[in-house]
Formats: structure tokens, C-alpha cells, sequence
């Protein structure tokens, strides 16, 4: 998997009193889970210090966090554990310091498109070279886009709306829209689905798949996959615990396994992580890069990228109409 590229850099959290409450600007693709694992502070906490946020599941670009005192952050050097959901590129936008400088700082990393939960990663001190610290050791300046400017349109790398979510999707609501938006974007960007034609296959077959963005998780028990060595279940319970989950449902205890090594997460012991929606965006996107699919979508071959996603073409008639709304939303 390429590493998520950053719009420009985060800006790092000001220099405080440890114990007092310090201020955080959302960025386009931020969760409240992601912040708070990367801040290291329980998300109980940050919501605790937050109450205007009403609902934890919907944040916007350009608002202000209060972070909690004595959370972590900012690019003063130090070690950070790998969370569920990170990438380097990421790490390195929340800690204010470049993708270079931390692959330099962890030289252990074979591959920096994969890194694993628990992992310790060095953070840069604030001045390491392409830290993004100045030479007296300030943050300075933070360069890149405003923080408060709208999101990039749609059909680029800079994903789709909430509001192009809706044209494609108009059963889904405005909340489910922003809910669901930044996670695709993440996503897509992480598996190079950066064109507005591969954008538009991509978010068309997930709509078809899920039923709208609706089902995260197969509605029937999986004890029909019970004792499905294709899939990988060979121990007693697997065909349950490993039912379909996702927007493009992963389905067996072996492709549990691919994805989970492949994204850095634990799906064989948390298997209920894959219905998560930055997981199920995610492995949607794995399964998506993994397979090539960005070939046929370049060469504007629907049929054949619903064949690798769907083994036939089910519900053609439906990913057509999906596709045909993307399309012009993302146009």
C-alpha cells in the first residue's frame, strides 16, 4: 500500500503548560478515535473536554479541538505507539515534522508502507533536519493550505465532498455523508485511487456493495462459511466469527489475515474491526489496489471492474446507476 499524501502539513500543537488545555484545528480526514490515538489521550478524555461536539462520529474541517492537558503531540522528539489506522505520512502530519525525517529516524522500517499496531516509532526533535522544526528549534510558520478553506473537490486527490457523496448516494443522509466522506478519502488516497474515473468506479461499487454506504456487516450469521478451507476457516467457530464485514466485504479467516497484515490491524483476533468505517474504507481500497483494479478503471472498463470485485456482474444495472451519478459529481 503507497503511504496516505498529506494536503500540506498539520499544524504541531503550541507550546504550553503541559496541564493546561491546548487547541487543535480538524483537518480534512480526522476522526475524533484517530486524534485521540494520536495525541495519546483516551477519546473519553477528549470528548469530555468537547462538549460542543454532539455527536463524536461528525467532525468538520476547520473547527477547533480542545485538547486535554498533559496529552501528547507537538514535534519535540520522543517515541509514539502505532494505533490502529496509522500510516507514517500521517504520524509524521499530526507531529509536525516530514515523512523523510521519521523514515530517517526508523531505520528498522523496512517498508514504510507498513508499519504495525504497538510498533514504536522515533519522532524527529523539533530542528532535526526536514523536521519541520526551525533552526532555533521553534515550530515556525506552518506552511500549506488554511486549515479553514474548503475541502478540495471532488474527481482529484483531494476526494469527494460530503455534498458529491450525496448526488451519488441520495438515500444517504447529510450526517452519514460527512461521517462516511473522509474515510473514503483517506482510503483512496492510500491505494493511488487519484483520477475521477477511478474515483468514481471505486466509490460506485462500494455503494452497490454496502447498499448505500447502510451495511457494514453480513446480515446472515456466517455459519455457512464454517468449514470453508478456500477461505481459510479451519478452526471450529470461523465461519461466524469470520463472516462478510465491510463496504466490500472481506469474508474468511484467511482473507482476514491478508488484509489485517497488510493494513497493520489485528483483524484475526478483532475480526468485528473490519465493519469499523475507516477499516472497512480501507481494506476496500487494499482489495482494490491489490487486484489491479486501477488498470481497468484507466481504460474505463466498468464490466471488468465489477467482475474483479463482485467474481461475475450482479447487480450491473445498479453499479451502472452509482457510477453514472459519481461520474457527474466528480466531473
Amino acid at each position: 500500500m503507497n503511504a496516505i499524501s498529506a494536503v500540506g502539513e498539520r499544524p504541531s500543537l503550541p507550546a504550553l503548560d503541559a496541564q493546561a488545555p491546548r487547541g487543535l484545528t480538524i483537518q480534512y480526514g480526522d476522526t475524533l478515535s484517530g486524534i485521540a490515538a494520536k495525541l495519546g489521550v483516551p477519546l473519553d478524555r477528549l470528548l469530555a473536554a468537547n462538549p460542543q461536539i454532539l455527536n463524536p462520529d461528525v467532525i468538520y474541517p476547520g473547527d477547533q479541538l480542545n485538547v486535554p492537558g498533559g496529552a501528547g503531540g507537538g514535534n519535540a522528539g520522543g517515541d509514539y505507539t502505532v494505533q490502529s489506522g496509522d500510516t507514517l505520512s500521517g504520524i509524521a502530519g499530526t507531529h509536525g515534522v516530514s515523512l523523510q525525517s521519521l523514515t530517517a529516524a526508523n531505520p528498522q522500517i523496512a517498508n514504510p508502507d507498513l508499519i504495525f499496531i504497538g510498533d514504536r516509532i522515533q519522532l524527529p526533535g523539533a530542528g532535526a533536519p526536514d523536521g519541520g522544526g526551525a533552526p532555533d528549534g521553534s515550530t515556525g510558520p506552518v506552511t500549506g493550505p488554511d486549515a479553514t478553506e474548503p475541502a478540495a473537490p471532488g474527481g482529484d486527490a483531494g476526494g469527494v465532498t460530503a455534498a458529491q457523496l450525496q448526488q451519488i448516494v441520495p438515500q444517504l443522509s447529510a450526517s452519514k455523508a460527512e461521517a462516511v466522506a473522509p474515510h473514503l478519502n483517506a482510503a483512496m488516497a492510500e491505494a493511488n485511487i487519484n483520477t475521477p474515473e477511478r474515483q468514481a468506479m471505486f466509490i460506485a461499487q462500494l455503494a452497490h456493495e454496502s447498499g448505500g454506504f447502510h451495511y457494514m456487516e453480513e446480515i446472515a450469521s456466517g455459519a455457512a462459511y464454517e468449514g470453508r478451507t478456500d477461505l481459510g476457516n479451519t478452526q471450529p467457530g470461523d465461519g461466524e466469527r469470520y463472516k462478510g464485514r465491510g463496504y466490500i466485504q472481506v469474508t474468511g479467516r484467511h482473507n482476514y489475515t491478508e488484509a489485517g497484515r497488510a493494513l497493520g490491524l489485528d483483524l484475526v483476533n478483532n475480526p468485528e474491526l473490519a465493519a469499523q468505517p475507516e477499516n472497512a474504507a480501507r481494506i476496500a481500497a487494499w482489495y482494490w489496489e491489490s487486484r489491479g483494479i486501477n488498470a481497468a478503471a484507466d481504460a474505463g472498463d466498468f464490466t471488468q471492474v465489477t467482475r474483479l470485485i463482485n467474481g461475475g456482474t450482479n447487480g450491473l444495472a445498479d453499479r451502472q446507476a452509482y457510477y453514472e451519478r459519481a461520474r457527474a459529481a466528480l466531473s
